[in-house]
C-alpha cells in the first residue's frame, strides 16, 4: 500500500458521529467528531435510539465534510473503514452501512473494524511516539464501557490480561459522579470538581490493590462514595463533595496504576505501556500510570486527548494497518454488539 494512499474512517459505536481521512503513512487529512451530549444529557446517559437516528442524520454529511477538506474524491480512495463492532447496534448499523455504500459505489476495499483494535492500534500511528509503538506493548483500555488489560502482539493479535469483574472504571466516575450532584458525562465533572478537594479527607477502598493478576473490581468503590454520603448529618457542601470527588478520584487512580503493573509483570518483554479510552483523558489516572511505567524503564504512550474519546481517526489507522496486511471484509459482515479482541484474526 503507497505511503501516499488515503482510507476514509468511520465511527458511530456510541454518541460520537466522527468521519476522518488519513494517509497510509499517518497524516491526518481531514477529521470532525459531532457528539451528543446535548441530545443525551436529559436522560442522564445515552439513550441507543436516540444516538442510531443521529448517527444516521449527521454521518452523511460529515463525510462529505471531512472529503471535501481532505481535497480527494471518492475514486482517490484506497479503502473504507467503519466501526463494525462492539458498540450500540443501531449505530454500528448505521455507520458500516454508510461504509458500505461507498466502498460498493466505487469498488473500493472495504474494513469492517473492531473498535477495541482501533484504541489499541492508536499506539501505532506515526507521530504519537517516533516511529510509532513497536510490539509487544501492554495496552490499559479504560473507558466508560470497557476496563481491560490486553497484550498486544501484533495486529490482530490479542491477549486479554485481566478485565473488570464488574463496573468499568468510566461507568464507575459517571456513578460517582451522580452521586454529587454532577452533571453528565461525570467523568470529567468529576475530575474538575476533584481538583479543589482534599483526597485524604474521606479515606476510600482500593478494590483489589496488590491482589494477584490485573483484573479490576469498582462497584464496591463507587458503593462506598454513596455509604460516606449517606453518613453525612445533612446535605454535603461544595467543600464536602469536592474532598469525596478527589478520594474517589485517587482511589482510582491508584488503582489502575497497580493493576497496570502487574499487567506489566505478565508481560516482560512489553516495549511500552499504552493508554487508551475516555478515562485516559484524566490528569490524575495519567500520572499515575507514568510512574508505574518509569519505574520499569518504559515510556507512557498516551493519545492527545482528542483521540483518548472514539474518534474516527482510530478507525482510519485501523483500516491502513489492516489494508497493509490485506485484511479486506465482505460486504455482508454483520456488525457485532459484542465483539472480542481475542475473536480477530490477523
Amino acid at each position: 500500500m503507497d505511503s501516499s494512499a488515503a482510507v476514509l474512517g468511520l465511527e458511530s459505536s456510541c454518541d460520537e458521529t466522527a468521519a476522518a481521512v488519513l494517509r497510509a503513512d499517518g497524516t491526518i487529512l481531514a477529521e470532525a467528531v459531532l457528539s451528543q451530549l446535548r441530545e443525551h444529557a436529559p436522560f442522564g446517559g445515552v439513550v441507543p435510539e436516540i444516538a442510531a437516528r443521529a448517527h444516521l442524520e449527521h454521518l452523511p454529511g460529515l463525510v462529505r465534510r471531512v472529503m471535501a477538506e481532505a481535497g480527494l474524491g471518492y475514486g482517490d480512495l484506497a479503502g473504507v473503514a467503519a466501526t463494525s463492532g462492539p458498540g450500540l447496534i443501531g449505530g454500528l448499523i448505521v455507520g458500516a452501512s454508510v461504509g458500505k455504500g461507498i466502498a460498493l459505489a466505487h469498488r473500493l476495499p472495504f474494513v469492517a473494524v473492531n473498535h477495541l483494535e482501533a484504541h489499541a492500534l492508536t499506539a501505532t500511528l506515526p507521530g504519537l511516539v517516533p516511529g510509532g509503538a513497536r510490539f509487544p506493548y501492554l495496552l490499559l483500555l479504560i473507558s466508560g464501557g470497557h476496563c481491560q488489560c490486553v497484550a498486544v502482539e501484533g495486529v490482530g493479535r490479542y491477549r486479554r490480561l485481566g478485565t473488570t469483574l464488574d463496573d468499568a472504571v468510566g461507568e464507575a466516575f459517571d456513578k460517582a459522579a451522580k452521586l454529587l450532584g454532577l452533571p453528565w458525562p461525570g467523568g470529567p465533572a468529576l475530575e474538575r470538581l476533584a481538583a479543589q478537594g482534599d483526597a485524604a479527607r474521606f479515606p476510600l477502598p482500593r478494590p483489589l490493590l496488590g491482589r494477584a493478576g490485573c483484573d479490576f473490581s469498582f462497584s464496591g468503590l463507587k458503593t462506598a462514595v454513596a455509604n460516606v454520603l449517606a453518613r453525612l448529618p445533612g446535605p454535603p457542601g461544595e467543600q464536602e463533595k469536592a474532598d469525596l470527588a478527589a478520594g474517589f478520584q485517587a482511589a482510582a487512580a491508584a488503582v489502575l496504576a497497580d493493576r497496570a503493573g502487574h499487567a506489566l509483570a505478565m508481560l516482560p518483554g512489553a516495549t511500552a505501556l499504552v493508554v487508551a479510552g475516555g478515562v485516559a483523558a484524566n490528569a490524575a489516572v495519567r500520572a499515575g500510570l507514568q510512574a508505574v511505567a518509569a519505574k520499569r524503564g518504559l515510556p507512557l504512550v498516551a493519545p492527545p486527548i482528542r483521540l483518548c474519546t472514539d474518534n474516527a481517526v482510530m478507525v482510519a489507522w485501523a483500516g491502513v494497518e489492516r489494508l497493509q496486511r490485506g485484511l479486506v471484509d465482505e460486504l455482508g459482515h454483520a456488525p457485532r454488539p459484542r465483539w472480542p479482541l481475542e475473536e480477530l484474526a490477523g
